[in-house]
């Protein structure tokens, strides 16, 4: 276990053996500079590490316990490493004690294998007064995912928020909603979606919904959007506007065109603006915005549909629409955004969350249930 340059991680994420480990954008170096108030760290394993000869990386965010030296080791849907191996302690044990050794008292990390996932299809017609999707056999139960839980459970590991069904210890969404696109064309991509998005996109198309790339001039524009939709959803991200301006200039200067910013326009006017970022062959949507007038002229409909349409052109196998709830109600308001999600024709994916584990002796399990109740007033 060594820590590595970014120039060395991002050599390894574009490799044939590092792109089939399929590692998400928050694993990339340029999210370590998109996070303020966290040191970062960079490390790689393998053969020969030194020499770039890698068979798994991590970037890990610290985040200091205040009035200490310690850390809180964060590793945000990482490490990127192959989970099928079972032997994991190869590489598990010596990435804790290194993290140890930094002065790490717990570490949580979020594993990337799926745990289970339910059709589009299937949902819509099972939703009902009171129901969740833990109440509905999945489609798909991954044996990955059920073997690397049990692994990970068997060293000590727990997950975050338990095993309930809601996730609401992790910091990433546990069930986020993901479209197929490899071995696809557009008309199968046009066919996968409802009758009620196909009318939608119709319509923004008849009524002149227009959508183009924007640029970071834009951003400003598109937060104006998004405390629209905060207000209006009973939600708060909680970020400034600098948050998304050192976000996109830290993508992009990674790799021209990682993050891209969609606006949809009508009549001159910007109705509604979405975020989308591309590592390898996974696409992600990943905040949208819209005002709260002329909705009827469905610009998220056409935005999503550009978007759908702009992944597939680039050759990804998945678009990862991101975080869904797990609430199938239709009277809770949450379940309209899955609702909307659910009428592209892709599939809800339950993650296997969030995982954390205390490192060392008792002072640091008590210094992690101190650390824990300090979040908990903030």
């Amino acid at each position: 276990m060594e820590r590595i340059t970014p120039a060395a991680h991002r050599a390894f994420l574009a490799s044939r053996d590092g792109a089939a480990l399929g590692a998400g954008f928050l694993q990339c170096p340029s999210w370590g500079d998109v996070k303020e108030g966290w040191h970062t760290r960079l490390l790689g394993w393998g053969p020969d590490p030194g020499a770039g000869r890698l068979t798994g990386v991590a970037l890990v965010l610290l985040r200091q316990f205040p009035g200490t030296r310690k850390y809180f080791a964060y590793l945000p849907e990482g490490p990127v490493a192959d989970w099928e191996d079972p032997h994991v302690d190869g590489w598990l044990d010596p990435l804790l004690e290194h993290l140890r050794a930094e002065g790490a008292f717990a570490v949580r990390i979020g594993p990337s294998p799926a745990y289970r996932s339910w059709d589009a299809a299937r949902l819509k017609s099972l939703s009902g007064p009171g129901r969740r999707l833990a109440d509905v056999l999945a489609s798909e139960v991954d044996p990955l995912g059920t073997a690397v839980a049990e692994r990970l459970r068997a060293r000590g590991w727990h997950r975050c928020g338990g095993d309930g069904p809601a996730g609401d210890g992790d910091a990433q969404p546990r069930h986020v909603f993901r479209v197929p696109l490899a071995g696809r064309t557009t008309e199968h991509l046009w066919s996968g979606l409802n009758q009620e998005w196909r009318r939608n996109v119709r319509r923004a198309r008849k009524e002149g919904v227009e959508v183009v790339v924007g640029s970071a001039a834009d951003l400003p524009a598109f937060y104006r959007l998004l405390r629209i939709t905060e207000e209006r959803d009973g939600f708060r991200l909680g970020r400034s506007l600098a948050y998304y301006e050192r976000q996109y200039a830290a993508l992009n200067a990674e790799e021209p065109g990682r993050m891209k910013l969609y606006l949809a326009r009508h009549q001159g006017e910007v109705l509604a603006a979405h975020t989308m970022i591309t590592v390898g062959r996974k696409v992600w949507y990943q905040t949208g915005a819209s005002a709260d007038h002329r909705r009827e002229v469905r610009p998220s409909n056409a935005l999503q549909w550009r978007m759908l349409l702009d992944a597939h052109a680039a050759g990804a196998d998945v678009y990862d629409m991101r975080g869904v709830p797990s609430t199938l109600d239709p009277d809770e308001r949450a379940y309209g955004l899955l609702r909307w999600k659910l009428g592209t024709g892709g599939r809800v994916v339950e993650t296997l969350g969030e995982w954390e584990k205390t490192v060392g002796g008792t002072a640091n399990q008590t210094l992690y249930r101190a650390f824990q109740a300090y979040l908990n007033r903030r």
